[in-house]
């Protein structure tokens, strides 16, 4: 899967012009148990770089930021029920899918190996 990463945690898949957003392993490994997961209405706007939605688990709420501006065309209805799929497998476990505004530049986030090094020094 080809997807890359914010400084914030959340990752970013685009597939035929949709932009499919998560939260990363790392992220959900720091949160540990996820208890509910909020989510926004579909034709909600999106701003780049602010906060969507929250991520609650047995230990703390934490907030998801967009990557991208745009509308949300979907969101991922199952995690209403089941929020613990972030648990099992976050990085292909979308969140929501938007329609963006602009064409997306992926240069402009992480890559896998770019994240794995930013959340090593994260630690530090």
């Amino acid at each position: 899967m080809n997807i890359k990463f914010t400084k914030e945690h959340e990752w970013i898949k685009v597939e035929d012009g949709a932009a499919y957003i998560g939260i990363s392993d790392f992220a959900q490994n720091a949160l540990s148990d996820i208890v509910f997961v909020e989510l926004p209405k579909v034709g909600t706007k999106l701003e780049s770089g602010k906060e969507f939605g929250s991520v609650e688990s047995v230990k703390a709420v934490s907030e998801i930021f967009a990557p991208v501006s745009g509308t949300v065309v979907e969101i991922n209805e199952d995690l209403e029920n089941a929020p613990e799929l972030l648990n099992a497998n976050a990085e292909e476990t979308w969140i929501i899918k938007v329609e963006p505004d602009n064409a997306i530049d992926l240069d402009l986030f992480m890559s896998k190996d770019e994240y794995e090094e930013f959340c090593k020094n994260e630690n530090e």
